[in-house]
């Protein structure tokens, strides 16, 4: 009984102990990604470089229900801001078409063009189903090594540390952000991606598809 007791402290500490790690570590991680990227996300958007490509990073036009997603619209606008003040001359819409009635950078394509954007200057990246692959497909497939990523801020910042670390000249621009409870749950989520953003760089994760290079002229 005695040793069932100890066994069971022991067990309990353990996993207490595991658990201030993994805080601690997750603390660290969030607070190194935003302090790194911060000069690479001017807040007036005339400080930006003019770039060829801006990277749109891909979300569902939908949420659950079927209602529309606020960080779907908020980063199309964004998109619309940063062409017409001419600091890009090409969109990247990079995102998930895992399904064939689900592609995230032909709705976003739709929207864009819908909104004044020419086709001719919209380029689809259907392979992106990370932050990671979508940041690295650009260069590697896309040939760019510097370029502006869209997105919400939170989601910037990570984009631009993963780019920087592979030795990459990568901007943002931020979206308006999305203050509601889904915007919460999605803040969270990101504070366990930026954890794995480590473990990808340590171990260099790669892409889960290249193929062959597509010219942005």
């Amino acid at each position: 009984m005695i040793k069932k007791y100890f066994t069971r402290k022991r067990i309990f500490f353990g996993v207490l102990l595991f658990s201030i790690i993994s805080a601690i570590g997750t603390l660290l991680a969030n607070s190194w990604v935003e302090s790194y990227s911060k000069e690479f996300i001017p807040k007036n958007m005339s400080d930006l470089p003019n770039t060829k490509v801006g990277l749109l990073l891909g979300t569902a036009r939908l949420v659950k229900g079927g209602r529309p997603n606020a960080y779907f619209y908020l980063r199309i606008k964004a998109t619309v801001k940063l062409y017409e003040a001419g600091k890009i001359k090409y969109v990247l819409i990079s995102g998930d078409n895992s399904r064939k009635d689900y592609s995230e950078p032909q709705d976003m394509m739709d929207e864009l063009v819908a909104r004044g954007i020419p086709a001719s200057r919209i380029y689809l990246d259907y392979a992106g189903f990370r932050t990671l692959d979508s940041i690295l497909r650009a260069n590697k497939i896309f040939g760019q090594e510097e370029f502006i990523v869209i997105s919400q801020r939170f989601h910037n910042e990570r984009a631009i540390f993963i780019g920087r670390k592979k030795g990459l000249k990568v901007w943002g621009y931020n979206a308006r952000d999305v203050r509601q409870m889904s915007g919460l749950k999605t803040k969270i989520r990101e504070w366990f991606a930026r954890d794995k953003v480590f473990i990808d760089l340590l171990f260099n994760v790669q892409p889960k598809f290249y193929g062959d290079p597509i010219s942005i002229p």
